[in-house]
């Protein structure tokens, strides 16, 4: 069987839903389905690639650091050039597993059965988030996207006047199209139960073909614990919760609890100064060779994110690290912890309740941190599987072929 993946971005590229993609087509490859990858080819990258079954496509779609949402919803001269229309005419199934929802209507024509996999909010909010940053506080709109709210996001990112008065009018615009394009999908794919809950509330003409899969997981293993400080992931996202951690340890006052903080290479000296007497201590972005002797550093990982994560990664990794987690109680994350006994969570947002968690793991010998770590890695084994993901992926493509 054929399955074309129509993904702007494709691993080592992107974050979470692009592993989860690369993941799937490789997986689908080695159960013997022939899978066709559609990408962005960027500097030094080959056109084409071929593993077995598994073949990559790399075209010229953006330029690297430009909108890649707007960038791949208007390149319809790649949508209907001569080479997409001979693949589409080639797959058994097309699949969108990210931003590529313009490709479904031209699927369509071919009377191709569609699977659009969402790993955030997009179709019901075109920053992805569901969070307003003019309220500061989880999105409730219920259908209608604030255009006070997307400005404001779009100024936290330090987008100067013209640029975020543009960036709202193209998502306002785009948000009808986004979600009639996915609505004429014949599976919808969501990661969490919490997400799908929320997804077919807003839209529920999709409640019929909709479905949760969780994500396959990388091969990591467990490593030894060295040092005795904390992990974060988001740089300096205030929406993944780098200022409630800040406030966290400020609020603590401890120095000798410390947190080190990958992707920061965009916060400023004086900042980068006056976090260091708080402990927090900054890293650039972390390449993958050297994510092993991070974690050897750290006993457990803190993820305070502040909108309602689907089914994050980086929470997954952490637990397959066999490290202590302390995350928000928000989205996903309650499904994906659940009976975790070294997973503590608190309120969103909350900084107190997060120090009062750091501190009481601060204060558990190495034994216990071990123990509670090889616990989680335990009890998450017996939920998640990549064997059960691509089971009820394959199970999907057969339901529509």
């Amino acid at each position: 069987m054929n399955i074309l993946f129509l993904s702007e971005l494709f691993y080592p590229h992107g974050g979470g839903a692009e592993l989860a993609t690369y993941l799937y087509a490789r997986l689908l490859s080695e159960e013997g389905f022939n899978v066709t990858v559609v990408t962005n080819r960027f500097a030094g990258e080959s056109p084409f690639s071929r593993d077995k079954s598994l073949i990559i496509y790399r075209v010229p779609l953006f330029k690297a650091g430009g909108s890649v949402k707007y960038s791949i919803l208007r390149r319809l001269d790649v949508s209907f050039s001569i080479f997409m229309r001979k693949l589409v005419k080639w797959a058994s199934v097309v699949y969108v597993p990210r931003l590529w929802y313009s490709m479904i209507p031209v699927a369509k024509a071919y009377v191709k059965p569609v699977m659009v996999h969402i790993h955030d909010y997009m179709p019901i909010c075109p920053l992805a988030v569901l969070y307003d940053s003019s309220k500061q506080a989880v999105c409730k709109s219920k259908g209608f996207c604030s255009p006070r709210c997307i400005y404001q996001f779009e100024r936290n990112k330090n987008s100067h006047f013209k640029d975020s008065i543009m960036s709202t009018f193209l998502n306002l615009l785009a948000e009808m199209p986004i979600k009639k394009s996915v609505e004429q999908a014949n599976a919808v794919l969501c990661v969490s139960k919490a997400q799908m809950s929320i997804l077919v509330e807003d839209m529920p003409a999709i409640s019929h073909k909709t479905r949760v899969i969780y994500n396959p997981l990388p091969d990591l293993s467990p490593i030894d614990i060295v040092g005795e400080d904390f992990g974060y992931f988001g740089g300096s996202n205030i929406l993944k919760g780098f200022g409630v951690l800040c406030d966290a340890f400020d609020f603590l006052h401890d120095p000798s609890i410390k947190v080190h903080v990958t992707g920061s290479s965009n916060i400023s000296e004086a900042m980068t100064h006056s976090l260091a007497g708080i402990r927090v201590i900054l890293h650039k972005k972390l390449e993958y060779d050297k994510q092993e002797g991070f974690y050897r550093q750290i006993k457990g990982v803190i993820f305070p994110s502040i909108v309602p994560e689907p089914l994050p990664y980086v929470t997954a990794e952490a637990i397959l690290r066999a490290r202590i987690l302390i995350a928000s109680r928000i989205g996903g994350i309650p499904e994906q912890v659940k009976n975790c006994k070294g997973v503590f969570l608190f309120e969103a947002g909350n900084h107190r309740e997060l120090a009062e968690i750091v501190k009481h793991v601060s204060g558990l010998n190495k034994e216990a941190v071990v123990d509670l770590g090889y616990q989680n890695r335990e009890v998450f084994a017996k939920t998640f599987s990549n064997e059960k993901s691509i089971h009820e992926f394959i199970n999907t493509i057969n339901d529509l072929t």
